[in-house]
This record gives structure tokens, sequence and C-alpha cells, in this order.
């Protein structure tokens, strides 16, 4: 008699939010304290359906994270963005952090490409200005409001959940 088991992986959620930020960075730290906020609000953000994640800087293995995702956002400062913040859509890339031991969103995209041999989700990028990023420098005045824009975007961003309705809100 032959034994077989299946384990069946359960469903993971929906919408992906990966944010990254160093919190010893000055306003590095906007992507970690972006995903501290959204963890802590009153009112869910998205309950079951949403993920949360973060990290320093992306990384390859950050691939695994995409899949069976209809939907995720990269949430980072920017120092070259405008004010207060700039969510636009992502497509697969090859840059120049392709060969880095860190990655931008759109090279995690390319390699989710390359590995599974098929699209990467949907992705949008969630660039927040910054102004100060150096080592122990607290979050500027600037960059707190900056978040608090972005966090409320985010609110109206989770009450559409399709690829249609994000980018009603390309700026």
């Amino acid at each position: 008699m032959e034994l077989s088991a299946t384990v069946s992986k359960p469903p993971c959620p929906r919408v992906l939010i990966l944010t990254c930020g160093n919190p010893s960075r000055g306003d590095d730290a906007l992507g970690s304290l972006f995903l501290e906020r959204l963890e802590a609000a009153q009112e869910p953000f998205g309950g079951d359906d949403v993920e949360l994640l973060t990290d320093f800087q992306l990384q390859i293995e950050h691939v695994v994270d995409l899949e069976g995702r209809a939907l995720v956002l990269f949430v980072d400062a920017s120092v070259s963005c405008p004010p207060p913040y700039q969510f636009t859509r992502l497509q697969p890339a090859c840059d120049t952090s392709y060969t880095s031991h860190a990655l931008s969103p759109v090279a995690v995209l390319q390699v989710y490409a390359q590995v599974n041999h098929a699209p990467p989700p949907p992705a949008f990028q969630l660039a927040i200005r910054g102004e100060r990023f150096e080592l122990g420098e607290p979050l500027s005045a600037a960059a707190e409001v900056n978040l608090a824009a972005a966090l409320e975007f985010t609110g109206l961003l989770l009450t559409r959940r399709d690829v249609a309705g994000w980018s009603e809100f390309e700026t």
C-alpha cells in the first residue's frame, strides 16, 4: 500500500505591503514606521486579506513573498520624489541594483519573472519623501507630515483592492 500525503498551503493574503528602511538612519525609517503605524491603527487596514512585511532592504529572497498575491505595494523613503509621497505602478526591469546584494522593487519583480517563468503580481511603489538620512538622526518634521499623508492615502488605497482601482490613484 502506498501512502502519499498532500500538504496544502493555506492561501496567503491577496495584498502584500512590503516596507523597507533603517530605523537608525533618520528619514530612512519611514518604511518601517509606516508598517508599525499600519499595524497599530485602530481600524483594520485590510484584516486577513493584507499581509505586512518589513526589512532593511529588498533581497532576492523577497521574490518568494510575492507568490500568490493579487497586489503588492512596496513602501520606502525617497529623497527624490515630490512631497508628501509618490505612488506609481511598477514593471519588472533589470537595473543597476540587479547584481547588488540589495535590490530595487523593479529588480525584485524581474527576478520573480525569471524564477517563476511567469509575470509577477501587479505591483506599485509608495515612495515617501524624506530629507535627512544620516546615522543617528531622528525622523525629520517634514518626514513625519509626509508619513501621515502616506498613511491616510493607504487607507483610501485599501478600499480598492484591484489593479484598476489602484491605477486610478497613480501620481
